[in-house]
């Protein structure tokens, strides 16, 4: 099972509403959410109840285990509508009183929480029997989940741990079968009889003294079955309080209460019974004096129940339990069959009813079983060839991408661990902010820079002397008639660099052209490729633009604003004798399409690693200014003097944000706008040349592999070498193991991550992390005979010595 969710009703009835809490979890963990709602009185839900109930039990065939004389639906059919009307009147009801204004909470946090492929275990909890028996497998919240089904329980309850070891093959199960007056019990033992892991011991209208003697079995039974005839009796306590008691008939003169076979049933439960099944009618009220007796699993039928509805649900669930369905899942699966049958048994699928104890996870068959059947002990050279064969498919995995996702996530992880850096103060960041937009209306701006705003930085920039500048604001128009100087700007100043964005046929997309006053070798394109999780881990340097592109730049903007700095530093920028780009001694080589976790990704143009600044942030990069700042001249000139500044639009109502490693999440307010990303691409370039900043790089493919090879042939050989030394010691064996396997996978941990961090050579994690587990793991399980035979030896030891 995926997910358990507990619907508790507290203190109340029908006529009064009831208080309601709903957990919901993974299954066999703590619940990671509890919520409190309410459910409103609805006496007229009971008053419907039994109107259905009646007309119910009118219909003459519907007798069949409750012992009364069997007649054809021929001569009952003005019944037969009758109790269509009423079921799905009272259907509907049920349904509009879960959808009640107070519970609605509750049903959004169900529909919030879970998934319609989890399998879903629903149990709902409550002491009224009135509750209890309403159609809580139509309420319209099942629809939505193929594979949940309702359970009943108590709200007191506890579980019993079995006092015995079992070890056998075969199921072991008690049928009892009762009086058989009107009934053809013989097809429910055929059918039991038909389980090939079955061990099947029949009682056939035993007395009392032959039941309890049978359930006092020094072995144990799995589960007990019951087909006969019950009933619910109706008593009057001395204060005339009204009591529901369920009786089974055992055989023809003799009928018997759950509670009179307590003692008998409680170390049942205690030998290890975990199914209770009553393939009779009424059995509402045994399953709560069952449950009483803290059997973890019990199924009943609620009303009266045709003999034909009750051999065609009990093969359908012993197929769909013993195909390896959960216990809820095929009573759910069987009641979906019994559907087929409510043209002449109407309401057949409401039948059957789980009574749960909430302590004990759902079952299976194989659950059952508890098979003790060890691997067979492999040599050493079988072993070894195993680890070999190991290798070999998870190293092919890492070649079909299997891994990039982890890999990628580790990368993250790893970069987040860096010591942190300052600004680089070489550039400032001007910003567009909300409050610079709207004090640029009465401008008419066509995008978030308006013309004279541009111009006016411009002007206010050319007196505070930056060594670059660029605009990483798309403007594919010219300036207009009016502002000759803007255009005289845009034409002569060499030092802006402005942006353009290159086409893509694949995608359709037409690209977007630069303003058209400035000359192709100031203008960079601010193309770049985000992974297949949307973070930006590549810098894309440059690229060949297709010759009908609106934007012919082959460098960046952030290489050209850098290449700009870093030419009037006197650097000497050439192509190394590869063919890549080379300013001084530092050469740029791109990464290809299989570098570090990266597989089969598209390596066009030039791409590099990005080598992120680490800060808390990657907009702390450099100093900001707004836009308003600049143009009223509050800037201190020294402040921009000989830098690289980068206008750009970081207010909200304008996308362009971008994942980085350090996003929290893909939350907006985790992302990074794109002129703090251009800053970074432009430190990462210009410290990689002035600072010795060092890029970040991977191993060739052959010695990633051999990385990979390494760490399992070094997994097997510790856990071959040194851990098989202590077989002489079994019982620590285990704790050895957990021990080895824990410190080699945090080394590998520690070595890839220290490699990223101080050497900035990124290496597989993940396939070899993986590869190391498989492998250590593998051995204990092969040996696992060796070392049973081990431990049975010493504790026999231990009990001779005492």
């Amino acid at each position: 099972m995926d997910k358990r969710v507990t619907l508790k009703l507290h203190n109340g009835t029908l006529a009064t509403g009831f208080s309601v809490s709903l957990q919901i979890g993974n299954e066999g963990e703590v619940p990671s959410t509890e919520l409190l709602g309410a459910l409103p009185a609805a006496p007229d839900l009971d008053d419907m109840y039994q109107k259905w109930q009646t007309s119910y039990r009118q219909l003459g065939s519907a007798a069949l285990r409750l012992g009364i004389s069997q007649d054809g639906f021929a001569s009952n059919i003005s019944y037969l509508d009758d109790c269509h009307d009423l079921a799905e009147e009272l259907q509907h009801r049920f349904n509009e009183w879960l959808k009640a204004k107070s519970f609605r909470p509750v049903q959004e946090k169900f529909l919030e929480q879970l998934n319609p492929q989890d399998k879903v275990q629903l149990i709902v909890q409550t002491q009224q029997i009135r509750v209890q028996r309403l159609p809580w497998h139509l309420w319209d919240i099942c629809d939505r989940y193929p594979k949940l089904e309702i359970s009943l329980s108590a709200l007191i309850y506890e579980k019993h741990l079995s006092s015995i070891t079992k070890n056998r093959k075969k199921v072991r199960i008690l049928a009892i079968l009762g009086d058989s007056q009107g009934l053809d019990i013989d097809t429910d033992l055929a059918l039991l009889n038909h389980l090939s892991e079955a061990d099947v011991h029949c009682l056939t209208e035993p007395d009392r003294p032959t039941l309890d003697q049978y359930l006092w079995d020094v072995q144990g039974w799995d589960l007990i079955f019951f087909a006969g005839h019950s009933f619910t009796e109706v008593r009057q306590d001395d204060d005339n309080t009204e009591q529901l008691v369920g009786h089974f008939q055992i055989n023809p003169t003799e009928t018997i209460t759950v509670p009179k076979l307590k003692n008998a049933l409680q170390t049942a439960v205690q030998r290890g019974l975990q199914i209770a099944i009553f393939n009779s009618c009424d059995g509402l009220r045994l399953a709560q004096s069952l449950a009483d007796l803290q059997i973890p699993h019990i199924l009943v039928m609620q009303e009266v129940v045709p003999d034909p509805v009750a051999h065609v649900f009990l093969k359908a669930f012993l197929e769909a339990f013993a195909r390896g369905e959960y216990f809820s899942l095929a009573v759910r699966e069987a009641r979906k069959k019994l559907q087929g049958l409510e043209n002449d048994y109407p309401c057949a699928s409401w039948l059957p009813t789980i009574y749960q104890n909430p302590a004990n996870r759902p079952l299976l068959w194989s659950g059952l079983l508890q098979k003790k059947v060890p691997p067979p002990s492999l040599p050493l050279g079988l072993r070894l060839l195993t680890h070999a064969v190991m290798t070999i498919m998870v190293i092919a995995l890492r070649y079909m991408g299997i891994f990039q996702g982890w890999e990628l996530k580790a990368f993250d992880g790893f970069i987040g661990l860096r010591a942190k850096e300052l600004p680089d103060e070489r550039l400032v960041v001007v910003t567009i902010t909300e409050e610079d937009i709207q004090n640029q209306r009465h401008e008419n701006p066509r995008g978030s820079l308006s013309d004279q705003a541009l111009l006016d930085s411009l002007k206010q920039l050319e007196q505070m002397q930056p060594r670059v500048i660029g605009l990483d604001i798309y403007r594919d128009f010219s300036a207009p008639p009016g502002l000759p100087e803007l255009a005289q700007q845009l034409t002569e100043n060499d030092k802006f660099i402005a942006v353009c964005k290159s086409s893509e046929a694949e995608t359709n997309n037409p690209g977007i052209a630069p303003p058209p006053e400035v000359p192709t070798n100031r203008i960079g394109f601010s193309d770049s490729i985000a992974d297949a999780d949307g973070v930006l881990r590549r810098q894309l340097l440059a690229i060949t633009p297709q010759p009908t592109s609106p934007c012919l730049a082959t460098y960046s903007l952030g290489a050209q604003l850098a290449l700009h700095y870093l030419s009037k530093e006197g650097m000497t920028i050439q192509a190394s004798p590869e063919g890549y780009l080379q300013i001084e001694d530092v050469t740029f080589k791109p990464i290809g399409s299989n570098a570090g976790g990266y597989r089969g990704i598209e390596a066009w143009g030039h791409q590099l690693l990005l080598n992120y600044r680490s800060l808390d942030s990657p907009k702390q990069i450099a100093n900001q200014i707004t836009l308003t700042q600049l143009r009223t001249g509050n800037v201190n000139p020294e402040a921009i003097r000989d830098r690289i500044v980068l206008i750009g639009t970081t207010a909200n109502s304008f996308g362009d944000y971008w994942m980085t490693p350090y996003s929290k999440s893909p939350r907006i307010e985790h992302q990074t706008k794109g002129v703090f990303m251009q800053a970074q691409m432009t430190s990462h370039l210009i410290s990689a040349v002035l600072d010795d900043r060092p890029l970040l790089k991977t191993w060739p493919e052959w010695g990633e592999t051999l990385w990979i090879v390494a760490w399992g042939c070094g997994g097997s050989l510790l856990i071959e070498v040194l851990l098989f030394r202590r077989r002489d010691k079994a019982k620590h064996f285990f704790n050895y193991w957990a021990l080895i396997l824990m410190g080699t996978e945090l080394g590998l941990l520690g070595m890839c991550g220290l490699l990223l961090v101080k050497s900035y050579y990124w290496v597989p994690w993940v396939p070899a992390a993986i590869l190391l587990l498989v492998i250590m793991a593998s051995v204990p399980i092969s040996d696992y005979p060796s070392l049973s035979r081990l431990l049975f030896r010493e504790k026999t030891n231990v009990q001779e010595a005492l």
